[in-house]
């Protein structure tokens, strides 16, 4: 089995610098509240390379880059090491998005099938969660109410292995500055304009690579 240590050697070989220039309804809220969340949540003037209230490193903001021969159009491959997101596009090209990973011991590498999509999703905390930390999540154990404080966000993608959903997204997060860290419970987090913007570029049914923080699990080489 391939080593982490053998997929930093060759994440460089997958994605190079950055190239020069520039679902489901959710039935918890109206369109016209989502539209409003969403004006919320997107800085005036907003551009996704330069804009950055945030604070994150400018590393992490949204930039377009080349992308290795053979890979899939439409797919999504999340460095955990270098903690960014890649959407494969056509013609060689791919969206590099910073992100924050599961903390220790939380975080699943592995091969996931994108099978949904959600606007402003409802969001519940797993039983483990709950379990785990009681105190942070028991109170919503019955779910949180969508919007601009709910921690998914406001756009989240499910992750499934077949048909059974592993309860682990990538998704927007009330958060923005965990991204480029290990923060959440397992979960891919994007700041909520960023995953805006690709959420409307990605499709149910393509594939997504998580690959490992450390340890063994896939690597680039299984995308040759």
């Amino acid at each position: 089995m391939l080593t982490r240590r053998h997929f930093i050697a060759t994440t460089a070989a997958l994605f190079s610098a950055p190239v020069a220039g520039p679902a489901l309804a959710n039935t918890w809220a109206t369109n016209a509240e989502k539209a409003s969340w969403d004006a919320q949540v997107t800085p005036a003037g907003y551009d996704p390379a330069t804009t950055n209230p945030w604070g994150i490193h400018p590393r992490l903001l949204p930039q377009r880059v080349e992308a290795r021969a053979g890979l899939t159009p439409g797919d999504i491959h999340v460095d955990a090491v270098a903690r960014y997101l890649y959407h494969i596009e056509d013609g060689g090209t791919a969206m590099r998005y910073g992100v924050a990973i599961g903390r220790d011991g939380l975080y699943e590498p592995g091969t996931f099938t994108i099978r949904r999509k959600a606007k402003w999703p409802r969001w519940t905390p797993t039983p483990a969660m709950i379990e785990r930390d009681p105190d942070t999540y028991a109170q919503y154990e019955d779910g949180m109410d969508p919007g601009p404080a709910n921690a998914l966000g406001s756009r989240a993608l499910y992750l499934y292995v077949g048909n059974r959903d592993t309860y682990l997204r990538i998704h927007g997060t009330p958060q923005p500055w965990s991204i480029g860290s290990r923060a959440s419970s397992g979960c891919v987090r994007m700041i909520m304009p960023h995953i805006n913007d690709l959420y409307d570029t990605v499709q149910t049914g393509v594939t997504a690579y998580l690959y490992p923080a450390e340890g063994n699990g896939p690597t680039a080489d299984n995308l040759g």
